[in-house]
């Protein structure tokens, strides 16, 4: 099997326990834990910053943590993430000035860049940074809520930027985010995604488990 990663995000985790509920769905098999990062300007939404990123390396969370920055400006905040303990670190075009600082403003911190890109923002961008990534975000909802349906329109998307990554030559993690769950992932899958971020669908379910493995079970068959 290719090396699919799955990775709940904490926006749907129960925020009254989270170090506990992080802990549980990480011991439930997932391989990254990924923060979804709002502000209230950039996405119509606020959630959290980096002191709960610290707060989950304090409790004793090791797994990876992927840094999703829905934030705009964005390059202030990099240095705060990479700080608490991100290893990954993705934001979008529209949240900065100039795409190749801030990339590098992420690798001078020690992590691993990635840039998001909306539903309906073009993929051209691509083109000029693709060499300095680690990791390609495609957003198959519109950013800001969780629980959104899917936009099958992202699966021709998936298609289009793994042919890019196979063209760059590079090791490049092609991540889906929005409305995942186990009626979809197979399909983002076979289109080319190889880390699958789910929030509602993992944290809302009655076994995390249960859940994860099924996702796994489904990611299995994909030739």
């Amino acid at each position: 099997m290719k090396n699919y990663k799955i990775a709940p995000s904490i926006l749907s985790a129960d925020f009254s326990r989270l170090g506990e509920d992080v802990e549980k769905v990480i011991d439930a098999g997932a391989d990254m834990i990924h923060f979804d990062v709002m502000d209230n300007h950039y996405v119509p939404n606020l959630t959290f910053g980096p002191m709960v990123c610290a707060s989950l390396r304090e409790y004793g969370i090791t797994s990876t943590i992927d840094v999703h920055l829905m934030v705009k400006p964005v390059d202030r905040i990099i240095p705060d993430f990479a700080k608490a303990g991100a290893n990954y670190i993705t934001f979008h075009p529209e949240g900065t000035e100039h795409l190749d600082r801030t990339i590098n403003l992420i690798k001078e911190n020690g992590c691993k860049p990635g840039v998001v890109l909306n539903p309906a923002t073009s993929i051209g961008c691509l083109e000029h940074c693709i060499n300095d990534l680690d990791m390609i975000l495609l957003m198959s909802v519109n950013p800001g809520f969780p629980g959104q349906k899917f936009i099958n329109g992202t699966l021709k998307k998936i298609s289009l930027v793994k042919d890019l990554i196979n063209k760059s030559g590079k090791d490049i993690r092609l991540e889906v985010d929005g409305g995942i769950n186990l009626e979809n992932i197979g399909k983002a899958a076979e289109a080319g995604a190889d880390t699958f971020v789910a929030g509602s669908a993992i944290f809302n379910s009655k076994s995390y488990s249960e859940t994860i493995t099924s996702m796994r079970e489904v990611l299995s068959k994909i030739k």
